[in-house]
């Protein structure tokens, strides 16, 4: 299945950089290229791209604001923020707004090829030089409490839900867990669903914006879960 791009960057050197990159791909597809905003949310709607690479600062339009556009049209869309700074304050809104991810504009070519594959099939991604900068960013953040669904989830799906937090992928929590890859994404997309989150990276903000995995217990001030 090819993996349909809109880059979306107001260099053009940039935007061409990328295109050249991704179309070497056999399974990626630049379906559209656009030098701001808005340019972004147009080619969004009318090439209904699986994934939006988003310059976040652009004229215009910014990218934190396409990138809520475009996920109020489609929320199938996966958006990852391309960023020259590892600790720019947009990347946090970016993720807040709906982001899958982002990635440094330095990183390495296969980085960002990887980076596309990865948020296509549906998890998120944290640039490894911008990890920690998320985690202190967000721990920062005035606290929320947890919403009441987290007591809904049984104990595997929290635990499946701390490795997310962590930044493992679907092998990586199966081979720590004992348990299938399938198993795995059955336990994912349910606790996405209880939680009424889009996608990993909704729940990753979740988690640090809550505290949920600091405390003892992450349901010490609500109702039981069933321990399954």
């Amino acid at each position: 299945m090819t993996i349909r791009v809109l880059v979306a960057d107001d260099q053009a050197m940039v935007r061409a950089g990328l295109r050249l990159l991704l179309s070497g791909e056999p399974d990626i597809e630049v379906v559209a290229m656009a030098a701001n905003g808005r340019e972004a949310v147009a080619q969004a709607s009318r090439f209904a791209p699986d994934v939006v690479l988003m310059d976040i600062r652009m004229p215009e339009l910014d990218g934190l604001e396409a990138t809520r556009r475009i996920l109020a049209v489609d929320e199938t869309t996966r958006v990852v923020v391309l960023t020259t700074f590892n600790l720019d304050e947009y990347v946090y809104e970016a993720l807040l707004a709906g982001a899958s991810g982002f990635v440094l504009k330095d990183d390495p070519p296969e980085s960002l090829v990887a980076a596309v594959r990865t948020v296509a099939g549906g998890e998120a991604l944290l640039s490894p030089a911008v990890t920690q900068g998320v985690i202190r960013q967000f721990t920062r953040l005035h606290r929320r409490p947890p919403p009441e669904a987290v007591a809904s989830l049984t104990g595997r799906e929290l635990e499946v839900f701390r490795l997310i937090t962590e930044g493992l992928s679907n092998a990586e929590i199966g081979a720590t867990l004992y348990i299938s890859d399938t198993t795995v994404k059955t336990h994912v997309t349910r606790l996405l669903s209880k939680l009424q989150l889009r996608d990993r990276a909704q729940a990753i903000v979740l988690a640090y914006r809550t505290g949920l995995f600091e405390q003892p217990d992450p349901l010490r001030n609500h109702a039981p879960w069933d321990g399954r």
